[in-house]
């Protein structure tokens, strides 16, 4: 293992000023406290972007884990064969390198002992990405005496209200979608495939110089079925729906949005997206300041229960939005959710219903908490588009 706090290389990949991720390190340090903690492992890969800059590309070996603890300096333990990239793209001084995945374990555990935190209350995050529990074993088996926490919401409850220069990020991104979808709703017509729309996409995206996250749903006809369906050579047909689920990237913030379209007629779609939207606007109109998550997410459920087809919703109404599109244990719009809203948090909330037939359909929004009540980021209207 190797103890490094320098590079040669210049920092070249920190998208904010690194009083910016200062800034988040404290305010995850002041968490720390109020959980009665005497640090964390921050493994989460969008966690870990947050809070350091480093896009943890590398981290598909082994966790990357961030130790913070109040009163000492950040520690990231890495792959050495990744210390280059992980100095040069984060903001972290002091790094910790193992080479092996056998290593990672020793790694912390000796950050851990030189902390004096091999017997003192650690959180780490237990339902997140990228924390296995043979890690968790490891570490713990090294460090016996450690009073293991689940703090998988900590970093998350932090990360879930933006800052100035994050808003400005974020919408940056959805400048982006709004471009893809539009070229989404001009290219489709009868004939052409998933793929040709994409591809017709990404040019656009591409010459504006901006960026897609990796994920994007496209579907046609009957394979409006599929959820997250990615785009295939399948052609759309007379009478059959669309629907895109994508999001304009930058700094690794995206910013997500479903649309739809219908070339022709199709009842069901068409009645989906009309419920849909109706659920969409009472979320909408429900989120302010001091209103509990759980309490966004049953203004959208008594839309779709008065309608008569409670079951076409099988998902939560929307999730904390920011780095990493799919980070697990971020903030829930669902109905058991406490979590009260504040001004700077950020949601996507797709409402995509399921028909009789099984197709899915619906549109969605991506929103920012204000100070009296919500703003709507995308300039594209949620109507159903007809091709």
């Amino acid at each position: 293992m190797v103890t490094t706090a320098g590079s040669k290389i210049p920092r070249t990949g920190i998208p904010f000023p690194k009083s910016e991720y200062d800034r988040r390190q404290q305010k995850v340090l002041e968490a720390v406290a109020r959980a009665q903690l005497d640090a964390i492992l921050v493994t989460a890969p969008g966690h870990l972007r947050y809070l350091t800059g480093y896009h943890g590309f590398g981290g598909y070996f082994a966790p990357f884990p961030l130790i913070l603890a109040p009163g000492r300096a950040p520690v990231l333990v890495a792959r050495e064969y990744d210390a280059e990239a992980v100095r040069a793209e984060g903001c972290v001084d002091e790094i910790v390198c193992y080479t092996h995945q056998r290593d990672v374990a020793k790694a912390c555990a000796k950050v851990l002992r030189q902390y004096r935190l091999q017997d003192r209350r650690v959180g780490l995050e237990l339902g997140c990405w990228n924390l296995a529990p043979a890690d968790v074993s490891a570490v713990l088996g090294l460090c016996p005496g450690i009073k293991a926490a689940d703090a998988s919401h900590l970093v998350a409850s932090v990360a879930a209200v933006k800052s100035s220069l994050e808003l400005d990020v974020m919408r940056q991104a959805m400048t982006i979608t709004d471009l893809a979808v539009r070229v989404f709703r001009n290219v489709v017509r009868e004939g052409v495939s998933e793929t040709e729309v994409y591809a017709a996409i990404a040019g656009e995206v591409s010459k504006a110089g901006g960026e897609i996250w990796r994920s994007v749903t496209l579907v046609f006809g009957d394979r409006t079925k599929l959820p997250h369906g990615v785009p295939t050579p399948h052609a759309i047909r007379k009478n059959e729906p669309a629907m895109i689920e994508i999001g304009g990237a930058k700094h690794g913030y995206a910013a997500g949005l479903v649309r739809s379209v219908v070339l022709g007629q199709h009842r069901e779609s068409e009645s989906l997206h009309a419920l849909s939207v109706e659920a969409l606007e009472a979320a909408i109109a429900t989120i302010r300041p001091g209103t509990s998550a759980k309490v966004v997410d049953a203004a959208v459920r008594k839309v779709i229960e008065q309608s008569g087809r409670p079951g076409a919703f099988r998902h939560r109404t929307g999730y904390q939005s920011g780095i990493h599109w799919t980070e697990r244990g971020n903030l829930s719009l669902e109905p058991a959710a406490e979590d009260i809203l504040e001004p700077g948090m950020t949601f996507h909330l797709p409402i995509i219903l399921f028909g009789e037939t099984g197709h899915l359909f619906g549109c969605s929004e991506h929103v920012v908490v204000t100070d009296s009540g919500v703003e709507v980021l995308s300039r594209t209207n949620h109507k159903l588009f007809y091709a």
